[in-house]
């Protein structure tokens, strides 16, 4: 279940292009199961109307601050006191300068002055506008005031420049607010995650692979990251998107992703592997394409290093936890994995239930015992290993 589910949004949707975006917001907010209720300035207006947003919302979208569809005629007051957060996006110059100067002469400037939830911005703006002094000023100051600023992102703009000002994404946007409301259990730790297959070349176009899809991997990556956290992962070739803020390192065998890790560990209070690492690689790769030739070919094979095992052992080790899917007796094969490479905790799962899949079901094995999470979709899953996770380090005083 997404933490938006059940809770009440407002949107604010100001002057900029980027509004467009906004409208593709409002229908991921709605679908995760949220309340969301857009207030929309004349300029807002001139971009996307109050008709697109009432269709995606499934509520009546707000312009007016002498509205009367609110008994007290105060939805500055009303519409506040029952969200759960105020997102403006897109903030645009001219609102981030108002909303610096405490300007209430409109119903967003109003409801934004006179809230007692969460305010977070999303600027969108021209590059030289974003980094004017002035505009340095006004976001230093509402981020003083307490405002959270999302964005924003650097990338080819609407009047043809390219630098930093673009409006994140409707998808990374949805992420971080729903991220806003997670516990952060994480706070000040780094952690480092492996995701995905590895790919371990025979000749420039075969290899030894596996069907690992790396969902599992990302959806713990996206939510540490949104516990808190800060996360590098490391990742086999995958075609996924990368978390919001998760630092990725793209790898392809086994070494390449032990090298990566391990350039990754200083400082790391967390280790998770999640990665399907290969467990043998060729022993020779073949500088061309190999042709077809009767009869069997044999390829030597020898083991890749065991990047879980090598991490663990370490004198200064950070918390491993480690991953097993197994294709049956999985609490023997689970425990045995965890106990032979002594780590604190591991996940284990069958491969029918869960490799390549969106949903999984898997058991978490500690110290104290199994402890089975029921079936769910992978970010759900992962939500529930990282709760369990951030248990173990607080008791291990880590």
């Amino acid at each position: 279940m997404s933490t938006l589910q059940h809770r009440k949004i407002v949107i604010g949707v100001t002057g900029g292009v980027a509004a467009y975006k906004s409208a593709e917001l409002v229908r991921l907010l709605v679908k995760a199961g949220a309340e969301v209720h857009v207030v929309l300035t004349e300029a807002g207006a001139r971009f996307v109307t109050a008709v697109t947003f009432q269709a995606l919302s499934g509520n009546p979208v707000w312009t007016d601050l002498w509205d009367a569809r609110v008994p007290n005629n105060m939805a500055h007051i009303d519409l506040g006191r029952e969200a759960d957060a105020i997102l403006v996006a897109p903030a645009t110059a001219d609102f981030i300068a108002r909303l610096a100067q405490g300007r209430a002469d409109d119903l967003l400037t109003t409801l934004c002055l006179a809230r007692d939830v969460p305010l977070i911005v999303a600027p969108a703006m021209n590059r030289q506008m974003w980094e004017a002094p002035a505009t340095r000023r006004n976001v230093a100051q509402v981020l003083e005031d307490g405002v959270t600023v999302f964005g924003p992102a650097a990338g080819e703009q609407a009047c043809g420049e390219v630098g930093m000002g673009r409006m994140l994404e409707p998808e990374e946007l949805f992420e971080r607010l729903e991220g806003f409301f997670v516990p952060k259990r994480l706070t000040g730790r780094k952690v480092v995650i492996t995701a995905g297959p590895t790919f371990e070349a025979i000749d420039p176009v075969r290899g030894i692979t596996n069907i690992s899809s790396g969902k599992m991997g990302y959806a713990l990556a996206r939510a540490c990251v949104q516990a808190g956290a800060e996360v590098v992962l490391v990742s086999g070739p995958v075609s996924l998107p990368v978390p919001a803020g998760v630092r990725r390192v793209s790898v392809s065998g086994a070494r390449d992703m032990r090298e990566a890790v391990f350039a990754a560990l200083p400082g790391a209070d967390v280790f998770i592997g999640v990665a399907a690492v290969a467990d043998y690689r060729p022993l020779e790769v073949a500088e061309h394409k190999m042709k077809k030739k009767d009869g069997i070919l044999t390829l030597s094979l020898t083991q890749n290093p065991d990047i879980l095992a090598d991490v663990a052992a370490l004198p200064d080790a950070p918390f491993c936890v480690g991953f097993a899917a197994e294709s049956q007796d999985l609490d023997a094969y689970a425990e045995g994995k965890r106990q032979k490479k002594g780590l604190p905790m591991l996940v284990g799962n069958l491969v029918q239930d869960g490799m390549g899949a969106d949903d999984n079901v898997v058991v978490l094995y500690d110290d104290a015992g199994r402890h089975p999470l029921p079936r769910a979709p992978k970010a759900e899953v992962a939500g529930g290993i990282v709760a369990h996770l951030a248990t173990l380090l607080a008791a291990a005083g880590r």
